[in-house]
């Protein structure tokens, strides 16, 4: 076992800052990077050393790779965490990391590479009988065969990118006429996004939830999981709400998607921490869909129904020590859900929003977590994701964590940017979400930028027209039937707009 003396985070934002927190109380000096948009970054100034490595562009900064190494040996750093994002999941880092003599916080370079492909994933968890959505073997090579494949899987089906996630190189086909278009689209984005075109084909779960397992294993074969989070509340293939454990899985489905997830961990010789992503239908059915080799940004979730720090274990297991958790000792306590608090404007189809924060001021309470990289004052970045913070609220209950997640939300104090708030709001309040009985095309089914005015920021001549509405109807004859007051009216006019 090595322990580790200094420790470089190669990211930023809310994920570096935690990271360094974490080592901070393990005793580790923490260095960091930044590139020259984040001189002034929270993790930045908390580390006890920063290096710039680059300008503002995450390709000549945060993506270098040789300068980090360099960092690292010019100031004797013993190991590396790349948090998520960035090279979290750079098989070639992991390995030149690896070469320099450096310990990476996170899995081998082989585990990276082999769940680096979706196709390759499947086809080293094939032993395991995991189960699977039927699909293409391998990457299409030949169209007409592609399509006689589709044609025997059943419309609709989805064309994917073998490399690289996030809803890039994704494409739903209907019908067969749609099928080259949309195969030219797919490959066209994962040849962008991912510098490499492969695509293989799936059948298209209709009415899919998002359901991902976290696991941790070590360095000597042990390997456990600790329980799931529900991830259904996307837009554009990518998440805004989280929550663990499930509002739907039966423990028995618990068990078995647990130890599937162990299981795909497993055939890839895995140690870290981890998650094994499933998709499930409305008949809570469940199928492998790939590994992220990395820590995820909603792992607050899992933390808060366990006990467990996944940074401190992630530590722990890179200098080589056992797990010291066992299978049975772990058990869920209560009900966590986390909103991510984007600087984006969701009545403008979630677009990013730059600007400053000129009020920030993050909510308090018991069982209200915030896990930011920022303070008021600060700008937030365009060369980034937009994500301002984590909002994580934890309560005895699914019901009480919502409402606590609703209270957290209205003290949470953000001017000078739109951000996805309104929206979670929206989304906690909804009976869909609040009975569980939701999927990945909650937003497709429930949202529009309409149901985010309230009467305050309405014209007033709408309310106008409701009263003058009401007066005509006391000038007519009366009938059977009651005629609302103008208060009432008033009341109908306002839950209308809030609907």
């Amino acid at each position: 076992m090595t322990s580790i003396k200094k420790l470089l985070v190669a990211n930023r934002g809310e994920i570096a800052l935690r990271i360094m927190r974490t080592a901070r109380e393990m005793g580790i000096k923490t260095v960091a990077i930044y590139s020259e948009a984040d001189r002034h970054a929270l993790h930045v100034r908390y580390a006890d050393e920063a290096v710039c490595v680059g300008p503002a562009a995450s390709s000549e900064s945060y993506l270098r790779g040789d300068a980090i190494i360099d960092v690292c040996k010019n100031l004797n750093v013993d190991a590396i965490h790349p948090g998520y994002g960035f090279l979290s999941e750079n098989a070639n880092f992991a390995r030149m990391v690896r070469e320099a003599g450096l310990i990476f916080v996170g899995p081998s370079p082989e585990s990276i590479e082999v769940m680096g492909s979706k196709l390759a994933a499947k086809a080293a968890v094939a032993a395991y009988n995991i189960p699977m959505v039927p699909g293409t073997p391998s990457a299409i090579t030949d169209r007409t065969e592609a399509k006689r494949l589709s044609a025997e899987i059943g419309y609709p089906i989805l064309i994917k990118a073998s490399a690289g996630g996030g809803g890039k190189g994704m494409r739903i086909v209907e019908r067969e006429a749609d099928f080259d278009e949309q195969m030219d689209r797919a490959v066209s984005e994962a040849l962008s996004a991912f510098g490499d075109g492969s695509v293989f084909i799936e059948k298209y779960v209709t009415s899919p939830r998002h359901v991902e397992i976290q696991v941790l294993g070590d360095q000597h074969g042990n390997i456990i999981h600790l329980f799931e989070r529900e991830c259904s509340v996307q837009r554009r293939h990518q998440k805004v709400v989280e929550e663990a454990p499930s509002a739907v899985l039966t423990p028995e489905i618990r068990d078995a998607m647990g130890r599937s997830a162990v299981d795909v961990a497993r055939a890839c010789g895995y140690y870290g921490a981890g998650t094994v992503e499933f998709i499930v239908d409305d008949q809570l059915n469940f199928y492998f869909l790939e590994m992220n080799t990395r820590l995820q940004v909603e792992h607050p979730v899992t933390e808060q129904i366990t006990g467990v720090d996944l940074v401190k274990q992630m530590i722990y297991i890179a200098e080589g020590k056992p797990l010291a958790i066992n299978q049975a000792d772990l058990q869920i306590k209560g009900h966590a859900v986390e909103v991510r608090v984007y600087a984006e404007d969701p009545t403008n189809n979630f677009l990013p929003d730059v600007g400053t924060l000129q009020t920030y001021v993050r909510p308090q309470g018991n069982g209200v977590r915030v896990d930011d990289g920022f303070e008021q004052g600060m700008d937030i970045p365009i060369y980034y994701d937009p994500m301002i913070a984590k909002l994580i609220t934890y309560g005895n209950t699914r019901e009480e964590a919502i409402d606590k997640m609703i209270r957290a939300i209205d003290e949470y104090q953000i001017t000078g940017v739109q951000t996805t708030l309104p929206f979670c709001r929206f989304v906690m309040e909804h009976e869909a979400f609040r009975s569980g009985q939701f999927d990945t095309h909650f937003v497709n089914h429930y949202f529009t930028p309409e149901v985010l005015q309230t009467p305050e920021n309405t014209d007033e001549s709408e309310l106008a027209a409701v009263l003058a509405a009401y007066l005509m109807q006391q000038q007519k004859p009366k009938t059977n039937g009651s005629t609302a007051t103008v208060a009432q009216q008033r009341s109908k006019w306002k839950e209308n707009r809030l609907r």
